[in-house]
Parts: structure tokens; C-alpha cells; sequence
């Protein structure tokens, strides 16, 4: 006897929502909060005074994934101590500072963060630029697609600081290139979060038309673009258990 379409639409529907409850069932709030009293106490043998750890996402929903901040006096093997102690607790998974600098999960093979990624960026950047609309913020569409491409050569660099700095031409107030500069390198950052290129790591900032191009008037057209530094590309020591890198 053939099922009926809507029977078959309501099997999908509860299996889909058992697998759902399934998926978030080990995340529930009596879980992280056990996460939360066991990593508090694993940081204070740590001797990680001042630090916290914040199991939550950028959008607020709980996470095993926590991000530490503060006791910026520590020194670094504190830090590393602190770290892996909190990614030690059973249930945490990656560990990630505040600053950028992150864990892997507990057991994970060792990662390493190639020097390249700046020259891949650039070269990319050689003979095509980000470009937006005149006056605007908004992206054309080749640019967006460019960015997949910048996205790509960034994710090397994971674990490092990933400046963006936004440019304009002379035309115009100075006030207003300056905001708008600073607009359009914040757009580029959202728009690499949104490719994966996690926002502890992405600074966006904007010079308005103070910066022109070497060898360019500062009124050229050309003046107006976005430009990306790799200020912090440490590779992770090689250690049985992987650590974070320094600040």
C-alpha cells in the first residue's frame, strides 16, 4: 500500500527533530554549566588568576568551544598551562584566547600556521582589488567573489592577527573618507566571517586617503582599496599536547 505524501512528510518531520534533539541534547544547559564549574576550578589550579572562560558563541548560544580572556600578566607557559588545562576537562572542545591565539581539541594532531599567507593575499590582490560601489560600502560582485578566493588564502593563518585596512581617493571630506574607509574594511571583515575566518582574529581598520598608493596621485581612483597585514604569524611549538601560541 503506497504512503500517503503527507504521512511521509510527517515521518520526516519527527525524524528530523529526534536527530535535532539528539544533536543538542549533550549541549544542554546542565552541561555547560558543569563545563563552566570544572573549567573554573581548572584554571584556578592553573594558577591562571584573573582568567575566565565564556562558553558561549559570538551569537550567544552555548558552546563546549570556550573563549579565555583576561589575566593578561600572565606569562606565556602560564597561559599554555591554562589552556590545556581547560581543554583537558572531559566535554571541552577547542580552547580559544581572546586574543586570537588558540588550543586544539584534546588530542588533536598538531597544526602549524605557514608564513605564505600574506604573499598568497597580495598576489591575489596584485591584478584585481576589492571594489565597492561609489560613495558606498556595498560590495560589487566581483568582489565578492574575489573574497572567496581571499578567504581561501587567509584560513593558513588561523591562530594569527589579520589586520584590514580600508582606503579612499582625496576626493571628498577628509572626515568622510575617513569613515567611510573604516566602513568598508569593517564589510570585508563581516564578509570573511561569513567564509569561515573567525572574527577574534580579524581587525578592521580605516586610514581614509592618508595612505595613497606609492606613485599614484592622491586623488586616483586606484587609491581606493583594501589591504591586509599578517601582524602576528607564530607557528605552534610541536609538543605532545598542543598549546597555544604567544600573544
Amino acid at each position: 500500500m503506497p504512503i500517503r505524501p503527507s504521512l511521509a512528510i510527517l515521518a520526516g518531520a519527527v525524524l528530523t527533530g529526534a536527530s535535532a534533539y539528539l544533536l543538542v541534547e549533550p549541549m544542554a544547559p546542565g552541561f555547560i554549566e558543569g563545563l563552566e564549574e570544572r573549567s573554573r576550578t581548572a584554571i584556578a589550579d592553573a594558577g591562571g588568576a584573573g582568567v575566565t572562560a565564556r562558553f558561549a558563541n559570538e551569537f550567544g548560544s552555548s558552546s563546549r568551544h570556550p573563549l579565555l580572556s583576561g589575566g593578561e600578566a600572565l606569562d606565556e607557559a602560564t597561559r599554555a598551562t591554562v589552556a590545556r588545562t581547560v581543554s583537558d576537562v572531559p566535554g571541552v572542545g577547542g580552547v580559544t584566547w581572546s586574543d586570537g591565539s588558540t588550543r586544539a581539541e584534546s588530542g588533536g594532531e598538531q597544526t602549524y600556521q605557514p608564513l605564505h599567507c600574506q604573499e598568497d593575499v597580495e598576489g591575489l590582490l596584485r591584478t584585481r582589488s576589492i571594489r565597492f560601489e561609489e560613495a558606498s560600502s556595498d560590495l560589487l560582485p566581483a568582489s565578492r567573489m574575489l573574497l572567496d578566493e581571499v578567504a581561501d588564502a587567509l584560513r593558513p593563518c588561523l591562530g594569527s592577527i589579520i589586520a584590514i585596512t580600508g582606503h579612499t581617493d582625496q576626493q571628498g571630506t577628509e572626515p568622510g573618507n575617513l569613515s567611510l574607509s573604516m566602513e568598508r574594511a569593517r564589510v570585508v571583515r563581516e564578509a570573511l566571517v561569513r567564509r569561515g575566518i573567525p572574527r577574534d582574529g580579524l581587525r578592521a581598520d580605516g586610514v581614509g586617503s592618508s595612505q595613497p598608493v606609492e606613485g599614484l596621485a592622491p586623488s586616483d581612483p586606484a587609491n581606493r582599496r583594501i589591504e591586509f597585514s599578517v601582524i602576528r604569524t607564530e607557528p605552534l611549538r610541536p609538543t605532545p599536547v598542543d598549546t597555544p601560541g604567544a600573544r
